[in-house]
Order: C-alpha cells, then structure tokens, then sequence
C-alpha cells in the first residue's frame, strides 16, 4: 500500500479534521513551489526558448540516465506519445490487463497509436516472462507482431507494489529486442522504497514516464524520457496531440522542486502508508490489506 497522499505539510485537507486518501493526485503545491511557479522565467516552449522547462527537461533526464527528455501536461499523454513512438498501427503491445494504459486512458491506444493490446496476467503488479514470450512466438501463427512491451513501476492496482530489478531485467530481456516502455508515474516511490534508484530502473527500457503531480505535489505535468531522437520523435507527437505549451516554465518550475525536494520526502509518506495499513488490517484481518 502507498500513501495517497503527498508528503508533510502538503496533505489536502478535506474539512472537519479529515485528510484526502482518495489519490496521490490531490496535494496542494508547496510555499516553495509557488514561490518558484511566481518567480520563473519563461520563453515560448514550442520554440524551445523557455529556459525552465529547458531546465527542468535536463534534471529528469539526468535523474533517469536518459539522454533527453519532454515535458508533457499528463501521464496519460507521456503513456499515448510513447505508444505512438514506439509501435505501430495494426500491430500488437503487451502489457497488464490492470495498467493504466490499458484501462485508464480511455481506449487511448487504438484511438491515438492504431495499436491492440495482448493484456497478460498482472496480479502481483509484474509481467511473466513466459507470458511475454508466448505473445511474440504467437507471431509465428498468424497473430499481430508484438512492436511493444509496457509495464508499469509502481503498479497502482497490485496496491502499489514496485517492480524487483531482476524482475524488470527478465522481462525486458524475454521481449528479445522488442522496445519497452515503463509507465514511470510514481517510479520515484519505487526508487524510494526499494533503494533501486530510478536510472537503474530506466536503464532497462526504452522510454520511461514519470508524473511530478503524484506524490511530489507539483499541480500539473510529467515527463518522458529515451535517447535523443525518440525524444525528437515524441516532440513531434506531442504537438499533434495538442501538447504544445507556450511559456510553461509557470508550471515547469513546481515540476523542478519536485524532483529536487520532494523525493526524498516519499519516505514520509510510504510510513504513514504502513502505519495506516498496520491498523487497517487489525480492525479487519480478512480485509487482504498488508502493512
């Protein structure tokens, strides 16, 4: 279980003494984030002339061990980009019948990448190495290529639960060359309760996407990052999809606190997580919660 909240003082109350457990998503930006959001210098980012989300796009690639990386306003976007980078119309991408990208983005792959998803088995939040084998032996008899492997870190409905780093290593190993994209959106809460650090992680796949409005408190954006001319590739996605943002450094500067201040803060979060997890599964033992 993870904690649907961000961290310290940037709790969203919800009134009458009650804190808002619904999702990671309803954090308030911090003193500090607004401080920096008023105070951000700005240029036109179509142009790539504004200098904090310049900024900002470097830290993430850095803190991935990616060459490049794109602002984008969602996760879902970053998710629909790399589909639409990385496979191809009519063919197959494997992933979890539980990810995101499969049942939260409102049909988004078919609608936006010409894709089909072969959904496998993820109930522990991992992928099968066999699983992933079958859908690219499958091939063979008549199915649709496989283009793309997708996996989630964390995995929301598995509660939470991050990959292993052998884990991730079998399974991008079983694709046999096939491109890998991780749906990142709280990779730096595996980072944290893991020890892994998310470059290691990322070094495993091609593309990786990370939100910095869940759990890091920042009000709007994520980031997607590859090797340089995927990250050019994706630009261009990005502005056919209407992701073209102007002077972003407004936004792109909470996203930079974010990274810099309020990763390390997920600890907090994830002991008051086990803490909330510990009474839950006192009061009601059959309730499959696990602190």
């Amino acid at each position: 279980m993870t904690a649907a909240t961000g961290a310290g003082d940037t709790l969203a109350p919800m009134g009458d003494g009650l804190v808002d457990l619904r999702s990671d998503t309803v954090t308030r930006p911090t003193p500090e984030m607004r401080r920096a959001m008023a105070d951000a210098e700005v240029g036109d980012d179509v142009y790539r002339e504004d200098p904090t989300v310049n900024a900002l796009e470097a830290a993430f690639a850095s803190r991935v061990g990616k060459q490049a990386a794109l602002f984008v306003p969602s996760g879902t976007m970053g998710n629909q980009v790399a589909l639409r980078v990385l496979s191809e119309p009519a063919s197959v991408v494997v992933a979890g019948r539980r990810q995101h990208v499969v049942v939260h983005e409102h049909g988004g792959g078919g609608r936006n990448a010409g894709i089909q998803f072969h959904a496998v088995s993820d109930d522990d939040g991992t992928l099968s190495e066999a699983d992933v084998r079958w859908a690219l032996d499958a091939t063979e008899h008549h199915h649709p290529r496989v283009t793309l492997l997708a996996v989630e870190n964390t995995h929301m409905h598995a509660g939470g639960r991050p990959w292993s780093l052998e884990a991730l290593r079998a399974v991008a190993g079983a694709a046999r060359g096939v491109p890998v994209h991780m749906d990142g959106a709280r990779l730096f809460n595996a980072e944290v309760a893991t020890g892994v650090p998310a470059a290691t992680y990322a070094a495993q796949v091609t593309t990786v996407m990370s939100c910095l409005s869940k759990g890091l408190c920042a009000p709007v954006g994520s980031m997607l990052a590859g090797d340089e001319d995927i990250m050019e590739a994706a630009r261009a996605e990005r502005a056919r999809m209407g992701g073209g943002m102007r002077q972003a450094g407004v936004i792109a500067a909470a996203g930079l606190v974010a990274l810099n201040s309020m990763v390390a803060r997920l600890a907090e979060d994830h002991r008051r997580a086990s803490r909330l997890a510990g009474a839950v599964a006192e009061r009601w033992p059959d309730g499959g919660c696990e602190p």
